[in-house]
């Protein structure tokens, strides 16, 4: 009997073992954000931060000047305040004065320092340093100087009126960073970054993992007082197949995917885009719009003769249905651009573009046919793989209405290198905002931005269109400067340069004890405010 109830004990006492110990795991692990990256991340200087997988680190380890709000919407961040001049040409930042680097050996054992305007005039200079040959340098073509007025104030005077200015420090380019790290020679910054987030640098093992943990002196707070970030850490994943991250994702094993793979879209998906019914429970979707303008671009200046024609041109954009490609092609993700060639949630949003009439498109074909003598025009065009579907949609609906369409599928870095050397007349593009304004857009048909050295790939040149563009540089009213944006997204429209397909939406899936991640016509990752339940 004594044995009996000394083995009834051992055992009591391994189940409560086991009982603990399984529930310090589940604590701890809703402490940890985890999520796949099937592309690498470059660099963790965010000097660097061209590919969206190293902005979204970057975006937990470093702050700048301003930010962006889910609304897009700039918000105070290691500036507290600001003012512009009359003339928009002078920006005066107050600092906030309890912003410290991460602890890092570089300001001594277990050490850190307060960050100072000094510092912004290093991070800046640094960025525009040619030996360095960042590839955020652009974000400052329109500064003339800068300087730090004293360690809390930080001034930039630029050398033309850019309402867009404040719009481009939000990106990580701008990010401040410590002339410690530097200065000391053989100092890996790319590979052992110091910052001011939420999130400081513990571990990065390319292409197997990488860990951030919580910055325990961050300096915001929630609407409570409470600081942030809740969460204790972020791992990070690459696994470099799409299909096997989702199912890490579906196991439990990842706590977030972002947007949707061919692979599996139908999987989690159903035809109307709404979350599949065996997924509802464990899985929440969130949707919104996303900076992302699908297209297709008339070379206006190439050899095709067809597309050259106005009335072609818009032909195209009346002789196809955009929902219903949108419907049955992406699973209703998007939305038809119907409004112009700036996207649905940017301000500036709203100009009338084409709807779906094969009416009106046959008239205009008819009516170029009979003046030309043309009557089979032939135009080709150039697409990837990954579009290979849409193209041929719209080769169906385009012929039904006359004219001879022909689909060439490319490899996308040379069909990029076609594009911007004008070597296809007719090809499939795609435009995703840097910043969040307008002019992002509107530049792609700015006569002095002919590619290759621009963006203005179509080489569209409008007199009316450029003195629009140069008066909305100079307009410092919001309100002003968006009608103007609308105008010219109109002119555009009337001229045909371009047929727009969709604006995108950017989707995001999480497990459903996920609170507080958010969305953003950006994309940007922000786990600050994230919590799991």
């Amino acid at each position: 009997m004594r044995l009996f109830l000394k083995y009834l004990y051992s055992i009591s006492f391994l189940l409560l073992f086991v009982s603990c110990s399984k529930k310090e795991e589940e604590n701890k692990d809703v402490l940890v954000f985890r999520y796949n990256e099937n592309a690498a991340v470059n660099s963790l200087d965010p000097a660097f931060a061209k590919i969206r997988p190293s902005i979204w680190v970057c975006n937990q380890l470093f702050n700048g000047l301003v930010q962006l709000d889910d609304s897009l919407h700039i918000k105070p961040d290691i500036a507290r305040s600001w003012t512009v001049s009359p003339d928009g040409k002078t920006y005066t930042f107050n600092l906030r004065k309890d912003v410290y680097f991460h602890k890092n050996i570089l300001f001594g054992k277990d050490s850190t320092r307060t960050v100072v305007a000094s510092d912004f005039t290093y991070s800046l200079n640094r960025l525009l340093d040619e030996k360095i040959a960042a590839p955020g340098r652009w974000i400052l073509q329109s500064v003339e100087k800068f300087e730090a007025v004293n360690d809390s104030v930080f001034q930039i005077k630029l050398n033309k009126t850019f309402p867009a200015f404040l719009g481009l420090l939000t990106m990580k380019y701008a990010s401040v960073v410590p002339h410690e790290a530097f200065d000391k020679p053989g100092y890996d910054f790319r590979a052992n970054p110091v910052g001011t987030g939420p999130f400081q640098f513990k571990i990065w093992e390319e292409n197997v993992k990488l860990v951030l943990r919580k910055n325990p002196l961050y300096f915001e707070k929630d609407d409570k007082g409470v600081q942030l970030p809740y969460l204790e850490a972020v791992a990070i994943t690459f696994l470099p197949d799409k299909q096997s991250g989702f199912l890490q994702f579906v196991q439990g094993k990842l706590d977030f995917v972002s947007g949707l793979d061919p692979s599996y879209k139908d999987e989690i998906l159903t035809p109307k885009g709404e979350l599949a019914p065996k997924y509802s429970k464990d899985v929440k979707m969130i949707t919104g719009p996303y900076l992302n303008t699908e297209y297709l671009g008339f070379r206006l200046d190439g050899a095709d003769k067809a597309v050259k024609d106005k009335r072609i041109r818009q032909a195209l954009n009346y002789g196809f249905d955009r929902a219903k490609m949108i419907l049955f092609l992406r699973n209703g993700r998007g939305t038809a651009a119907t409004g112009g060639m700036i996207p649905n949630g940017l301000p500036g949003f709203g100009a009338k573009g084409y709807d779906y009439n094969p009416v009106k498109a046959r008239e205009l074909i008819a009516g170029y046919k009979k003046q030309t003598g043309d009557n089979n025009p032939a135009i080709q065009l150039s697409t990837s793989a990954s579009y290979l579907d849409i193209a041929e949609y719209l080769q169906r609906e385009w012929q039904k209405l006359g004219l001879n369409i022909q689909v060439d599928v490319n490899p996308p870095s040379t069909l990029t290198q076609s594009i911007s050397n004008g070597k296809v007349g007719f090809f499939k593009a795609s435009w995703i905002a840097d910043y969040p304004d307008a002019e992002n857009y509107l530049s792609l048909f700015y006569s002095k931005n002919f590619s290759p050295g621009g963006p203005n790939y179509t080489h569209f040149s409008n007199p009316e269109f450029d003195r629009l563009y140069e008066a909305a540089f100079l307009e410092t009213d919001d309100t002003k400067r968006q009608e103007l944006y609308k105008k010219m997204d109109a002119l555009v429209m009337e001229e045909a340069p371009v047929v727009p397909l969709f604006y995108d939406k950017a989707s995001r899936f999480t497990r459903s004890n996920v609170m507080g991640l958010g969305i953003n016509p950006l994309n940007l990752l922000v786990l600050k405010h994230t919590k799991k339940d």
